[in-house]
């Protein structure tokens, strides 16, 4: 059995890494409401931009949308994986990478880069796979113009035929402890699909409806890239007060352990000590 010293050393030590979980727990708690109701509030505006574009689409004959919905054969695969900067946040960013290589080994023996955005995923991914630009900066100032400007320079990366196909994997926000990895492509625009029937009314369109589908789409782009890293980014936040919540309970536990083995161990110590005293007296005794 450890001595009393060392058991002592490690509740000192316990209790400061629980403070600390506690402390991170708290933090990410008030940047996680923050985020969840900027993802929250964006998703109406997201879901009916795209509801919009897909009306308008159903009521155009033939390809609509120019050179983003132009289908190549796929040679050469852009995978965008989003991921934090930071880590302790449980398997967060390990789902994502692991999400990237599944993709890579999809697409085997075709070209497959990596466009990283966090630092986490860019650090491992880069050890396996090629990382051709990690834009970890984004979220110094994480602002629909500067992600704007990522998928600017996504969008140009397929107009100009560097890449045949565009992929996003990033967690999508559920709750504060369920996050999903999602996998969706960016370019090509899938065939637009819709249930709902298309509006046939009398309407006067200004400019034309395919101007006005092909100005759509470049910020129906800007708008899904911003809407992932958004939910990414909430998500990472779950997940990290999630994860220190685990540690401080387990950080809570192993010390409520370690003092009754310290009470045990001094338990033990004094009653040994008693007992050489009585075995020294009744000595003397005899």
């Amino acid at each position: 059995m450890a001595n009393l010293k060392e058991i002592r050393n490690r509740i000192t030590s316990v209790s400061s890494t629980m403070q600390i979980t506690s402390a991170m727990k708290m933090v990410s708690a008030a940047k996680l409401k923050k985020a969840q109701d900027a993802i929250t509030a964006m998703r109406p505006y997201a879901e009916k931009l795209t509801e919009l574009l897909q009306n308008l689409s159903a009521t155009l004959e033939g390809d609509a949308g120019g050179e983003f919905t132009t289908q190549r054969e796929v040679k050469k695969v852009l995978l965008v994986a989003i991921t934090s900067n930071r880590g302790l946040c449980g398997a967060f960013n390990t789902n994502v990478i692991k999400g990237a290589k599944t993709r890579a080994a999809h697409y085997q023996g075709k070209q497959v880069d990596i466009f990283a955005i966090g630092k986490k995923g860019n650090d491992v991914l880069a050890k396996t796979n090629s990382v051709i630009a990690n834009q970890s900066a984004v979220y110094d100032n994480l602002t629909f113009d500067a992600v704007a400007a990522i998928a600017e320079t996504l969008t140009q990366k397929f107009v100009s035929g560097e890449y045949d196909r565009i992929e996003l994997i990033y967690n999508q926000f559920k709750n504060a402890a369920t996050q999903i990895v999602q996998t969706e492509q960016f370019l090509p625009l899938a065939p637009i699909q819709s249930d709902v029937v298309a509006s046939t009314g009398d309407y006067i369109f200004e400019p034309s409806k395919e101007e006005i589908v092909l100005t759509l789409i470049p910020k129906s782009l800007k708008m899904q890239l911003y809407k992932g890293i958004r939910d990414s980014f909430a998500s990472e936040h779950g997940a990290r007060m999630t994860a220190m919540h685990k540690a401080t309970d387990n950080a809570t536990e192993l010390r409520n352990q370690l003092k009754l083995t310290y009470n045990k161990a001094r338990q033990a110590a004094i009653t040994n000590e008693i007992l050489e005293i009585v075995g020294g007296a009744e000595a003397l005794k005899g």
